[in-house]
């Protein structure tokens, strides 16, 4: 079961990271966007930690609120989650 989470999880981040990178072309391109629903869904179902890798690599959605205080919440909140479920 563990090894099943942390594949879910790496994939999540992975996914995160890549449509931040793939939103950042489209928005310099002037092309169709990634909604913002859409990356923070992914940060919340897992991806917060490569979403925040996004936002500081590709310099992307660092002036939102939304994500430059949101995802650096989420990340906080998954991982009291994840220390509390480990001590269990």
């Amino acid at each position: 079961m563990q090894i099943v989470l942390l594949v879910y999880f790496a994939a999540m981040n992975v996914l995160a990271l890549v449509a931040m990178g793939r939103d950042k072309r489209f928005a310099q391109r002037g092309e169709r966007r990634t909604p913002e629903a859409t990356l923070l869904s992914l940060a919340v179902l897992g991806g917060s930690i490569g979403a925040l890798l996004g936002m500081l690599v590709f310099r992307h959605k660092t002036k939102h609120p939304a994500f430059f205080v949101g995802i650096p919440a989420i990340v906080l909140i998954q991982a009291a989650i994840a220390l509390f479920l480990l001590r269990l």
